[in-house]
Order: C-alpha cells, then structure tokens, then sequence
C-alpha cells in the first residue's frame, strides 16, 4: 500500500499565519493542471507496483479548483496507478468555497473524506487571521457537506491564537463537538519567520500565549475530547474510533508516498525527495524536462532518527521488535538507554513490547523524541 499527495498551491490570499508554499497567482491554475498531470504521469513508477491506498489534495486551496481541474486530476491518477476501490481521498477545503453547488460538484467525484480549515469559531480572531470565512459560515459549510452525504469529515482548529482564552477555546471546542465531525486536528500556533504573524509579533502588535496557558489549553483539548469519545491517536490529532487519517498516519507508519507539485514531499522507504517551492520554475522545470527536485538518500542512523519521531508521536508507538530487526543491536540499545530515564520518570513506557508515550510523555513529546534521535 501507498499514498498519493498533491499539493494545489493556490489561495485568494494567504493567512497571516501560514508558511506552506502557496500563491495567489490563479490565472496560472490552467498551466499548473496541466503541469502537474505531467509530473503524476511521469513518476508513476516511483512507488513501483504497490496498490494506492490514499489519496489527499492538499494545500494552498484545494477547493480553489474546478470539477474539470479535479477531473483531469483523477483521470491521470487512476490511468497510471493501481487505485484501492477502498481508497481514503480526501479533498482540503475552505469553509467559504463550500457552496450548494461546489459541495454537490465535489459529491460526484471520488473524494470521501474532507478536512476543512475551520481553526477558530471566534469572529474576531478570525478576522485577524485574514481567514476568509467566519464561524457561521463554517457551520453552515459543515452541515451542508453532511447533508451532501459526506460521513468522513475533519476539522483543523488552532490553540494559543492572538487574544484566546480558556473561556474561547472551551466555546470553540463545544461548538466542534457539537458538529459531531469522524476526526479533528488541533495545532498549536507557531510564529514562523518570514508570516506576517511572526513580523507582528516582532512589532509588538501581538504576543505568544505564555507555557502556562499553552499547556492548559492542550490539557483542555485532551480532555475534553475523550469524554466526548475521540481516541487521541497522535499528538495533534483525533478520531471517532476506526476513523484515523489513513493518509497522515502513513507519515507515521513508514508507508510509501509520491508528492507530486511544487513544494511536495515523497518517500520511497530509502530515500526523501521534495520538489522546488516555486510555481514558474515548477512549470517550467516539468514542460522542459528540468529537474524539479532535490533527493536525500537516507543512511542507516537517519531512517532510525526518522522512525523515533514517526512511532512515538502515535498512539501505535514504537515497536520494539521491527526497532531491533531494521535497526540492529547497537541502536536499539541507544534507543532503550535514552527511553531509560522517561520510562524511570513515568513519561514513556514500554507495554507488549512497544515504547509509547504515557498520558504525561504527551505533555513534552518534543524533549523526549529530541533525546532518543542519533547525534555523530
């Protein structure tokens, strides 16, 4: 089995928070598909003969495109790819894209699953985002897509937004459960260098919540999402049971996948490769026969650094047994050395032969995984 990302770049206009590679350059839209198409064409044979169980379009803005955009898509994937009938495909959408008709246009395509950027029901807050919907209207969206007859469908909120308390993330957590949505992501904010968010912050307009207040928020988060029966399957993450992103745990699991379009990733078991962040140079690269990307062949001490940050962020945790047989001797014995002083303190355990992180690991995953990775 293994997975198909496609990166759709394009956006009205980009949140101030965000760093993905995105463009507001929509009259290009037109030579990107065709571009694209190429690409998924070209490397159809980077996965080699496995069957694709996952398909997910992501962004930039998914739901900027048309039915003819999404059809040319397919096409190309299901023409040059052995396609699981079951495959999970999912489509990333914004809330205000989500129209009667683009909702009913969508229907009629292979998606099964959408993930929609709701990050906030706070109006205000939303407005200082520059996201383009606001809470209403990413209701309305949600239960217009549910009366569509889509039953998979995801929400992302953010926590530790400008201006958020305790008392606005409970509301924007009732309101999420109250939808009652099969998954939900929740992300922490992150200030990245080069946002407008991070140049705000550097003038003083707006300040990080604090630890104190970030760590509440995640406790609130965990909480109030298992007495509402979300399984916590991965720290960012949550599921009505069996309803897990097939997709991102595939990152997570060491499965196989082929990013096609500008800025997206791919991993072939050996190796990691990525493609060239910008639009003109990505059209250009594809309809002239350049090359569009970078590689990276993985040694021995970087996939085992890769399979700690990968196994213990998930519920599935680390299996001590493929840590030995893939890793050797030496490395698993590393690896069981710097767990020793978590599982002493109560953050990590080991249960049925698999390391995994205890309900307060969770807490200080990054400080744990950081002192298990191989340093030459």
């Amino acid at each position: 089995m293994a997975g198909i990302y496609i990166h759709i770049p394009f956006c009205k206009r980009r949140c101030i928070y965000c760093d993905f590679f995105s463009t507001t350059a929509s009259e290009k839209k037109n030579d990107y598909i065709q571009a694209l198409c190429k690409e998924i064409a070209e490397r159809k044979n980077y996965l080699g003969s496995e069957i694709i169980d996952t398909i997910y379009l992501g962004g930039g803005t998914p739901s900027q495109l048309e039915k003819d955009d999404f059809i040319s898509i397919f096409n190309t994937i299901y023409h040059n790819y052995n396609v699981n009938p079951e495959a999970e495909i999912t489509i990333e959408a914004n809330p205000d894209d989500l129209s009667d008709e683009y909702v009913s246009m969508l229907s009629t395509l292979p998606f099964n699953r959408l993930s929609m950027g709701i990050q906030t029901f706070n109006d205000d807050i939303l407005s200082l985002l520059k996201r383009r919907h606001n809470a209403q209207q990413a209701i309305d969206a949600f239960r217009r897509c549910r009366n569509a007859g889509f039953n998979n469908i995801s929400i992302d909120l953010m926590y530790g937004l400008p201006g958020e308390s305790m008392e606005t993330w409970k509301r924007d957590l009732d309101t999420a459960i109250s939808l009652m949505p099969e998954h939900i992501s929740a992300y922490h904010l992150i200030y990245e260098e080069g946002t407008v968010l991070y140049k705000l912050k550097e003038e003083n307009k707006v300040s990080e919540a604090d630890e104190d207040l970030s760590n509440t928020l995640f406790e609130t988060l965990i909480t109030r999402l298992k007495e509402s029966g979300y399984a916590h399957y991965e720290i960012s993450n949550f599921c009505r049971p069996g309803m897990h992103s097939r997709h991102n745990s595939s990152y997570w699991t060491g499965i196989k996948y082929l990013g096609c379009g500008p800025s997206a990733h791919s991993y072939d078991g050996h190796s990691r490769q990525w493609n060239i962040s910008s639009l003109e140079k990505y059209i250009d690269g594809i309809n002239n026969g350049l090359n569009i990307s970078e590689i990276e062949e993985l040694d021995l001490y970087t996939r085992y650094n890769d399979f700690v940050i990968t196994t213990i962020r998930t519920v599935w945790g680390m299996p001590l047994e493929s840590l030995k047989t893939e890793f050797g001797d030496e490395l698993y014995d590393y690896c069981l050395k710097m767990a020793k002083p978590h599982i002493s303190q109560g953050t990590l355990e080991i249960k049925d032969n698999i390391l995994k992180l205890t309900q307060n690991g969770i807490f200080i995953s990054d400080g744990i995984m950081s002192d298990m990775l191989w340093v030459d």
